[in-house]
C-alpha cells in the first residue's frame, strides 16, 4: 500500500500510518503539504465535502486490485473535548446535516436504504435469539418489553441522513475554529433522534437539554423523550450481542448495567 501510495504521488512524499482500527489511514507530507489519505472510503465522502461537513477532498484514484483511494486536505485541530458537545455549533451542525436533501439523495442512489423503527426492532429481537440473551438476563427481558411498548410512537418519523456514530471523537475543530464531523462509516437513514439522542444521553446534563433541543430547532414532549430512549436501548442491546459473540465478559457485564439505567430512566417517563 505505501509503495503505490508513493508510485502515485511521487517518492518525495513520506508515508506514514494515521492511526485507525482498520489501518486504513495514511499522512502523506512533502515540506509544507500534508494530505490525509483513506482506502475505500465511501463515494459519500465527495458530497460530504461539497456540503462543508468533512475536510475537502482533494482527488480519488483506484488502484491495480480495485481498491479506491481518496486524498483529503489535512487539517491542524484536535478532537471535541467531552464537555464541548455541549456547545450550541455542534447542534447547528446536526440540524445542517439532517435537513440536507443532497445528502439523502446520494445516500439514497448508493443504495442505502431507510431503515424503520419496525425493521430495527426485528432485527435485535433475532440478534438476541441468536445469541441466546432474549431470556437469560432480566434486564435484556426488561429492555425488550419497552422496545415493544414504545414501538408505536417510533413510527411514521421522517427518516434522515444520520452519522449512527456521534461521539466527541469524531468532531473535528480546526485551529481556524472550523467544525467537521468525521468517519462516515456508520452512515444511514434513519429517525434523527439516533444521532441528537447519544448526544443528550452521553454529553448533556438534562437541564440543558432543552436549550440545546431549541438550538437543534424541535420541541421536546414525551414522544421525542420516547423515541430517545427506545434507540438508545436498542443501541445498547446491538452492543451487548456485540461483547458476548467475542466473549468479551467484562464489557458484556458493564453493557448489563448501562442497560439497567436505561430501563430505569425509561420506567421513569411512563
Amino acid at each position: 500500500m505505501v509503495n503505490w501510495l508513493k508510485r502515485v504521488l511521487g517518492s518525495e512524499w513520506e508515508i506514514a500510518p494515521a492511526g485507525g482500527l482498520t489501518g486504513d489511514a495514511y499522512l502523506a507530507t512533502k515540506g509544507n503539504q500534508r494530505l490525509f489519505l483513506k482506502r475505500n472510503s465511501s463515494p459519500f465522502l465527495a458530497v460530504l465535502s461539497a456540503e462543508g461537513i468533512v475536510p475537502k477532498l482533494i482527488w480519488t484514484k483506484r488502484m491495480e486490485n480495485g481498491d479506491v483511494i481518496t486524498a483529503q486536505e489535512w487539517l491542524e485541530g484536535r478532537e471535541l473535548k467531552p464537555v464541548e458537545m455541549q456547545h450550541l455549533r455542534v447542534a447547528d451542525l446536526l440540524r445542517k446535516i439532517h435537513q440536507s436533501s443532497e445528502l439523502l439523495h446520494m445516500l439514497m442512489r448508493l443504495g442505502k436504504k431507510p431503515i424503520t423503527s419496525d425493521e430495527s426492532y426485528a432485527i435485535i429481537k433475532e440478534r438476541l435469539q441468536r445469541t441466546n440473551l432474549h431470556h437469560t438476563h432480566g434486564q435484556v427481558v426488561i429492555a425488550l418489553q419497552y422496545l415493544e411498548k414504545l414501538l408505536p410512537i417510533t413510527r411514521k418519523r421522517k427518516l434522515v441522513v444520520c452519522h449512527g456514530d456521534l461521539n466527541h471523537n469524531n468532531l473535528l475543530l480546526t485551529e481556524e475554529g472550523h467544525l467537521y464531523l468525521i468517519d462516515w462509516d456508520s452512515a444511514l437513514i434513519a429517525d434523527p433522534v439516533v444521532d441528537y439522542g447519544m448526544i443528550l444521553n452521553w454529553y448533556i446534563p438534562q437541564e440543558n437539554w432543552n436549550e440545546w433541543l431549541r438550538q437543534y430547532g424541535i420541541a421536546t414532549d414525551y414522544h421525542l423523550f420516547g423515541r430517545m430512549h427506545w434507540y438508545l436501548l436498542l443501541d445498547s442491546l446491538h452492543y451487548l450481542c456485540w461483547h458476548k459473540e467475542r466473549d468479551e465478559d467484562a464489557k458484556f457485564v458493564d453493557r448489563l448495567n448501562e442497560l439497567d439505567v436505561l430501563n430505569k430512566q425509561i420506567g421513569k417517563l411512563m
